[in-house]
C-alpha cells in the first residue's frame, strides 16, 4: 500500500497496481476525471515528491506538461509516497457506480449518423447519476463504450444515449446495423465528474460539438427542477457542428437560456454564427470573471478551448470538461 498526499491535506492509500484514480475514488476522495484512458487530461496533477509509474500511455499530456511533472491519474500507479499537487471536489459524494442490465426501449435515428437509444432498467433497478455523468454500455463479448447520459433522472428511469456513427466501429456496426428494441444489455455507471457545480449567480456557458450536446441536454433539465438560488445567472449554450442537418435538437424555452448554434462549414444559405465555438464565445464576452464554462465533445475542441479562454483570462477552477475520445479498438 502507497500512500498519496493532495493539495487539500486528504490523504488516502493505494494499492500496488491502482491507479490513483481508482484508489481516491475508492476511499471517496473525489478527482476530477472523464475518459479514465489518459487520453484527455480531465484527471491532471502535479507531482511534487514521491515516484509514480504509468499504466497506459499518456496522450492527454503534452511534451511541456511531461517536464514539468504532471501525470494523469487515470493511468498512473504510486511506486512509493507521493505528494501530489490536484484539487479535489471537497465534499461533493458521487452516486455509487454499478454494473445492471439493461433493454433497448427504443431506436431512433437523428441525422444520417447519430442514433437516439433509449435503455430502460428492470422495474425493481434504478440508477442515480447526476446530470451530465455518463455509462459504459456493455456488449456481446464485453465490447464496452462510453456514452454520455443525454437526460436528468426520470420517474420511468429511462436512460437516453446519443451515439454517433464511427466508420468501421465495432460497437457502431451493432448500434447502426444490428440492434434491435429488447434486445439484452448491461451497463455500468455513473461515471465522470461533469456535472454542475458552484453555479448559483454565475454566467453559465455550455460549450458543444457534435453528439457533446446530450450531457448539456441533461444539465439543462435538471436545473429546471433546481430551486431559484440555485440558479445561474445567465445560461449560454454554443453548439457547434459543419453543417445545418448536424445541429439535430433544439432547447426548450426556460428562462435565462441563449442558444447560438455555430457552423464550421456552413454553405451562403446560413445567416448564424460561424467558425468554433469556442472563439465565438471569445468574440461575444470580454470579461470571464463570472463565466463558468463546462466543455463537451471533441478532444480538439476541449484543448483549444481551455488554452485559449485561459490565455483570455478564465482560470482552470472555472473550465470543466468531458472530452469525446473515440475507443483504442473501435
Amino acid at each position: 500500500m502507497q500512500t498519496i498526499i493532495i493539495s487539500s491535506g486528504k490523504s488516502f492509500d493505494a494499492k500496488d497496481g491502482e491507479t490513483i484514480l481508482d484508489a481516491a475514488l475508492r476511499q471517496h476522495v473525489v478527482l476530477d476525471y472523464s475518459c479514465r484512458t489518459g487520453r484527455c487530461s480531465s484527471c491532471k496533477g502535479r507531482v511534487l515528491s514521491g515516484t509514480t509509474q504509468p499504466l497506459h500511455d499518456e496522450l492527454g499530456l503534452n511534451a511541456q506538461e511531461r517536464a514539468e511533472g504532471f501525470i494523469l491519474t487515470c493511468v498512473r500507479q504510486a511506486c512509493g509516497p507521493v505528494e501530489l499537487e490536484i484539487t479535489d471536489l471537497g465534499d461533493i459524494a458521487l452516486p455509487e457506480a454499478k454494473t445492471l442490465p439493461c433493454r433497448v426501449q427504443t431506436l431512433d435515428r437523428l441525422t444520417h449518423d447519430v442514433l437516439r437509444v433509449v435503455l430502460r432498467l428492470p422495474p425493481t433497478a434504478a440508477l442515480e447519476f447526476l446530470p451530465g455523468q455518463y455509462i459504459d454500455v456493455i456488449g456481446a463479448e464485453g465490447l464496452r463504450r462510453s456514452y454520455s447520459i443525454a437526460n436528468a433522472a426520470r420517474a420511468d428511469k429511462l436512460i437516453e444515449l446519443h451515439i454517433r456513427e464511427v466508420p468501421d466501429g465495432a460497437m457502431s456496426r451493432y448500434w447502426f446495423h444490428q440492434a434491435k428494441v429488447n434486445d439484452l444489455l448491461r451497463l455500468r455507471g455513473p461515471l465522470g465528474t461533469f456535472f454542475l457545480r458552484g453555479h448559483a449567480d454565475k454566467d453559465l456557458v455550455l460549450l458543444a460539438t457534435g453528439t457533446g450536446i446530450a450531457p448539456v441536454k441533461a444539465i439543462l433539465e435538471g436545473l429546471a427542477g433546481q430551486a431559484e438560488d440555485m440558479q445561474p445567472r445567465s445560461i449560454t449554450i454554443y453548439w457547434g457542428g459543419r453543417h445545418r442537418d448536424d445541429l439535430y435538437w433544439q432547447p426548450p424555452d426556460q428562462p435565462r437560456v441563449r442558444f447560438v448554434p455555430v457552423l464550421s462549414r456552413a454553405d451562403d444559405t446560413w445567416h448564424g454564427a460561424r467558425g468554433h465555438v469556442q472563439n465565438v464565445l471569445l468574440a461575444e464576452r470580454g470579461d470571464l470573471s463570472s463565466t463558468l464554462v463546462y466543455a463537451c465533445g471533441s478532444d480538439a475542441m476541449i484543448h483549444a478551448a481551455q488554452s485559449q479562454l485561459r490565455t483570455a483570462g478564465l482560470s482552470d477552477r472555472q473550465f470543466h470538461s468531458d472530452a469525446f475520445v473515440c475507443s483504442a479498438q473501435i
